[in-house]
């Protein structure tokens, strides 16, 4: 879909730049330049978001028009004189979450309900089969968290709606995130201000996000497919360990390669989201690993449902029934299939260990250890996350650990090894903070002038590379189509 479509996205932003900073010499009329500005993304968006899904346009207006009105009916009960105003406005609420709910449910889960319900019951109910909306998990979940505030008293009410429909439409991070709370961005729907510095920002934080997405996570992903692709009785320990950690890495850097153009894109345009992943593979532990990876939607589960369900503060067995509750929610807002749900139920049980008993433990022993005890716990959960077919998924989980009818390796595993060792290499350093550490070091060493020009060369570089690979090849695949 849309960044299956990155060469419609070089055509497009250009022009959509143009027409967005046109008028910027007219400062004295600022409440106007503010509308314009506002008024070209909004189109924009939804000419970007048509390209791949021009029906459910309608969708996502339909989203922006509740969620708007429902915004006003929660600031205007809220406020009221009358003694029921406060329960007025919680209905609203209320009515918005149902709403985006059954948006939500009706074109994602639709079809698993209705499968399972066949498969326990020997019913042949229809199943509509329903295309699903790139980002529905997102925009819905933004759009939430928009009346959810305001009714908080986290956010101002927005009366203006071409702001409002930009905030909900914003292409740079509508497809695959990060997922923006209304909250943040607020004051940036209304004043914000472009300068050279933070254009020049986003241009490098979009290109390294390209660079991620299209080099790495894309070459990567080419040998998950293989090892996957292997029969089950010729999948060897070291294929088996070779091909998660593919996958791993291929979801990391593609994942937050999305980010990263998305939030190099809104620095063009003026606006700051906040980061979504932070070196989550330097994780010593799960909980851990879970505050760096896809910081967005950790966010948003834990301010509107685990906080609100009572956290941490009202026991153990009431905090581990919130993780449970959390958690499942989070494994099913990934995909619509049982495996997701088992993904989400394995990280809550981890997390519940340890939080009882295991991060003392962990905190006692070398942090090698520590950090090996993580990357295996994770590479289990990714089994589990990209095996849909769950059969499958335990057979590849029984490979890693040895009990594998082709044995610990053999030919075709030492050629994954020697063909994708230098690969390897560098994705387990592009994966932690050494790289971002040490080019600012190097480049304070050499004169500024050549620095310029070798940072400059390498972004150009970037941009040649990954636009002959979007040119020539077949496979880019999104990963993030379910979602």
């Amino acid at each position: 879909m849309v960044f299956s479509s990155l060469p419609f996205l070089f055509r497009f932003l250009p022009i959509l730049l143009i027409l967005y900073f046109l008028p910027t010499g007219f400062k004295m009329f600022r409440p106007w330049l503010i509308a314009w500005k506002n008024s070209i993304l909004l189109i924009g968006s939804l000419i970007f978001y048509a390209w791949g899904e021009p029906v459910y346009i309608v969708l996502m207006l339909f989203s922006t028009l509740v969620d708007y009105s429902h915004g006003m009916l929660v600031n205007h009960f809220k406020n009221s004189s009358s003694a029921n105003g406060r329960k007025k406005a919680q209905l609203a609420v209320l009515s918005s979450v149902l709403i985006n709910l059954f948006l939500l449910g009706f074109f994602k889960y639709s079809d698993f309900l209705i499968e399972t319900i066949n498969r326990i019951t020997g019913l042949s109910l229809f199943s509509p089969n329903l295309p699903l909306p790139i980002g529905i998990s997102f925009y819905t979940f933004q759009t939430m968290s928009y009346t959810i505030d305001v009714y908080r008293g986290d956010a101002k009410v927005q009366k203006n709606l071409i702001a409002f429909g930009t905030y909900v439409t914003l292409f740079p991070q509508l497809i695959a995130g990060p997922i923006v709370q209304y909250k943040t961005i607020a004051d940036q729907l209304t004043d914000r201000k472009e300068n050279w510095d933070s254009f020049s920002y986003g241009i490098h934080r979009f290109l390294i996000g390209l660079g991620k997405k299209v080099l790495l996570a894309n070459t990567i992903g080419l040998l998950w497919d293989s090892v996957r692709a292997i029969p089950q009785a010729e999948l060897t320990t070291l294929s088996a360990w070779i091909g998660i950690f593919a996958f791993g890495f291929q979801i990391y850097f593609d994942f937050s390669g999305y980010s990263d153009m998305a939030i190099g894109l809104g620095r063009m345009f003026g606006f700051h989201f906040l980061e979504n992943f932070n070196y989550p593979y330097i994780s010593k532990s799960i909980t851990e690993f879970w505050r760096r990876w896809h910081i967005s939607l950790g966010t948003w589960f834990r301010e509107y449902v685990y906080i609100p369900l009572g956290g941490n503060r009202k026991g153990l067995p009431l905090q581990i029934r919130n993780i449970i509750i959390v958690w499942l929610l989070t494994g099913i807002w990934h995909g619509a299939d049982w495996n997701f749900l088992f993904w989400g139920a394995y990280f809550a049980l981890l997390l519940i260990l340890e939080k009882g008993f295991l991060l003392r433990f962990l905190s006692r022993i070398p942090s090698f250890f520590q950090h090996c005890y993580a990357v295996c716990a994770i590479a289990v959960g990714w089994v589990i996350f990209s095996f849909e077919d769950m059969e499958k998924g335990f057979y590849y989980l029984s490979a890693m650990f040895g009990f594998s009818d082709a044995g610990f390796l053999n030919r075709e595993s030492l050629y994954f090894l020697t063909n994708y060792g230098v690969l390897f290499f560098l994705l387990l350093f592009g994966s932690t903070p050494f790289f971002a550490r040490f080019l600012p070091k190097l480049l304070n060493r050499i004169p500024s002038g050549i620095g310029m020009l070798l940072e400059v060369t390498a972004y150009v570089l970037i941009f040649l590379l990954c636009t002959a690979y979007l040119v020539d090849a077949t496979y880019n695949p999104f990963l993030y189509f379910r979602f």
